[in-house]
């Protein structure tokens, strides 16, 4: 039998692209599917902080094993910048992806350095005890938005070792090579040991 695990997340875009990566290894349940309709507070000043807190109140509130992710976008120009505040950047109710990236290419404006990185933490509750996982692609930021496909700032974030944006790539070489995609990758191993 296939280990139960929630996913503490309403964003239908992370749920797809996680559950393409996990595929038949654990069945995924979204908070949608546990009749959690709460939206949970983001308000740690870390990427942890912020996966824990979604992982603690399923756990609290519904006791199943659970894992929450947070993820930002670290602009070295910008000192690290949105950092844990990237769905948030430009301000306002929810997370505006175009919004984001105008700002952010707003920010860039005149600067050379445009190394960035996508980090992902993993926070997994499991049988009662912590544990955390990281993926980190390095790469740059473009001078415009590049492609379709994917979300937030997909558009204008170039990995290393590729010509395109993650919008061009498509989901299907994202889903391998994404900071997401190397976290949850380390949680898989977790899981099957």
């Amino acid at each position: 039998m296939k280990r139960k695990l929630v996913f503490a997340t309403n964003n239908a875009h992370k749920l797809e692209e996680v559950a393409a990566i996990l595929r038949d290894k654990i069945e995924l349940l979204s908070l949608n599917d546990i009749n959690c309709h709460t939206d949970i507070p983001e308000t740690a000043d870390t990427l942890e902080g912020n996966a824990l807190l979604k992982s603690s109140f399923v756990k609290e509130n519904y006791g199943l094993d659970c894992f929450g992710d947070d993820t930002g976008l670290e602009v070295e120009a910008l000192n690290g910048a949105p950092g844990v505040y990237s769905a948030r950047y430009a301000g306002g109710e929810g997370h505006d992806s175009q919004a984001n990236m105008l700002k952010l290419l707003h920010e860039m404006e005149g600067k050379e350095n445009r190394k960035a990185r996508f980090r992902t933490v993993i926070s997994l509750i499991l049988d009662g005890k912590e544990y955390f996982f990281e993926g980190v692609v390095k790469g740059e930021i473009t001078r415009e938005k590049h492609g379709d496909s994917g979300f937030g700032y997909d558009p204008i974030f170039q990995p290393e070792g590729y010509e395109q944006t993650f919008a061009e790539l498509g989901n299907e070489i994202k889903n391998k090579i994404s900071h997401r995609a190397l976290a949850v990758q380390k949680l898989c191993e977790f899981l099957q040991r």
